[in-house]
């Protein structure tokens, strides 16, 4: 049993450097592909919280991509697709931060796809990835989830974007070579109208993971002034 899973450890980091790779390439396809052999592997094996997390974390890019190329409805359906793994990951190692923070990431994007599902999936989507904080507050990425909460969440809801600028904030104070923290602090900023801010931070993102088509598209979108 522990040579089998020391067999499967190398396929799971290529798998999740692919992921990353047609994440940033907004490779629709790949995502698919890879979001179906993810599935098919953690079905097979309900029992393994690891699988079921791939398979989870497939879906949540295939499901953020959907959304950078607004695509309500692929985005609301890879969300959905990845909840229920998610959940089984979490329901198997309720110890995991990462787990809950992807299964509140999923259910997220669930309500920015469809806003009409908030009432489904808004207590997952805040209660999750708060509990990610909780159980590791020094990892840069569970404040990138939270903000990216806030950022969508209105502030009569507990949301807002002041809140969503001071975790992208912890989240560079915590890793300040992360792209994605960069990213949405700048995107956060320019939505705060604060474009030569915003600039700065899409051009850092930029330069940490110059593969990424999003960062891109948000640089070039965003005034100088």
């Amino acid at each position: 049993m522990k040579r089998a899973g020391l067999l499967l450890l190398p396929a799971l980091i290529l798998n999740a450097a692919e992921l990353e790779t047609a994440r940033d390439r907004q490779d629709r396809a790949a995502l698919d592909r890879l979001a179906i052999q993810a599935s098919v592997a953690a079905e097979k094996a309900p029992n393994d919280a690891v699988l079921q997390y791939k398979a989870a974390l497939a879906q949540s890019y295939a499901a953020e991509v959907a959304i950078e190329m607004r695509d309500k409805n692929q985005a609301h359906a890879a969300a959905e697709a990845g909840i229920d793994a998610a959940k089984r990951a979490v329901a198997l190692k309720d110890s995991s931060a990462e787990y809950h923070r992807i299964y509140g990431t999923l259910c997220g994007q669930a309500i920015s796809a469809n806003v009409m599902q908030g009432l489904k999936y808004g207590h997952c989507a805040k209660d999750e990835v708060e509990k990610a904080v909780q159980l590791d507050p020094k990892s840069a990425i569970n404040y990138v989830s939270r903000g990216v909460g806030y950022y969508y969440l209105p502030p009569a809801l507990g949301g807002g974007n002041e809140l969503a600028i001071k975790d992208f904030q912890k989240a560079i104070e915590l890793d300040t070579k992360s792209p994605d923290a960069h990213l949405w602090l700048g995107l956060a900023l320019r939505k705060a109208n604060r474009n030569v801010e915003a600039r700065k931070e899409f051009q850092k993102a930029l330069e940490l993971n110059p593969s990424r088509a999003w960062i891109k598209q948000q640089l070039e979108k965003t005034p100088a002034g």
